[in-house]
């Protein structure tokens, strides 16, 4: 598969790791359905879909709570409809929350398998109902599941029944020549970490990796891009790009 004329869509792709996974399509001549979740973040969802369009490629912003199913359906219907259809679903949406369980109540751990666990398995059905034979589906999780750690409960939590989902899916496409893979990210050097974490916690997890430092969205973008494109013979996998910060 070349990326040149491919349709895209991109969950959480307005800003941060998916706004890079955005531009990256982009700049191989992909068109791109960037999805974002809240009004909070249609600026930078607009601007994301103004920047794709001065590459010549067609681009569109589309609104949605991908934790309710029927908006997932509604928002790949329209990813399909703006673009023509789907050769690629990539979904970087996620929440992260770092609590001891004895201090989690119902109500957060409720969000946080909505938006980690529940929103990826509907975005997965979706994907397998729109995306061409042939095509590619990529989640996002996270190198936490690798880890014996603390405070993670939900979020690691949330996001370890992705990876089953991802090998049934693997199993179920399999057919259609559609590889599904999940990226394992180490610590990320963005704001969803940093408001998580103590000074003494962020210099710890950097010591951890390779470098001494976080993993950054630039280091994940092209393996999304592998995966895509000359990866195809790679599915059912979680693949961990985290520097070393963990591994199994």
């Amino acid at each position: 598969m070349t990326l040149n004329g491919k349709n895209v869509i991109v969950a959480g792709g307005a800003k941060n790791l998916g706004g890079l996974i955005s531009r990256t399509f982009a700049d191989k001549g992909a068109n791109v359905a960037v999805h974002y979740n809240s009004s909070a973040t249609a600026e930078a969802a607009t601007q994301t879909v103004d920047d794709l369009r001065t590459l010549g490629v067609t681009a569109t912003a589309i609104q949605g709570d991908l934790t309710r199913p029927d908006t997932v359906t509604d928002v790949f219907d329209t990813a399909v409809r703006e673009l023509g259809g789907l050769d690629i679903a990539v979904n970087t949406a996620g929440k992260v929350l770092r609590k001891p369980i004895l201090d989690t109540s119902e109500a957060e751990y409720d969000s946080m398998a909505d938006i980690n666990a529940k929103a990826a398995y509907f975005f997965i059905k979706e994907a397998a109902r729109t995306v061409r034979d042939g095509g590619r589906v990529i989640t996002i999780v996270t190198a936490l599941l690798a880890a014996f750690t603390d405070g993670y409960s939900t979020y690691a939590g949330g996001k370890a029944p992705v990876e089953h989902f991802t090998r049934a899916a693997a199993k179920e496409l399999a057919p259609r020549g559609i590889s599904v893979n999940a990226i394992a990210p180490g610590p990320m050097d963005t704001p969803f970490f940093y408001g998580q974490e103590t000074e003494e916690r962020v210099a710890f997890h950097k010591s951890q990796a390779m470098g001494g430092r976080l993993t950054t969205i630039e280091d994940i973008a092209p393996i999304v891009e592998f995966l895509a494109d000359p990866g195809a013979w790679i599915t059912g996998q979680t693949i961990f790009a985290n520097g070393g910060y963990t591994t199994r």
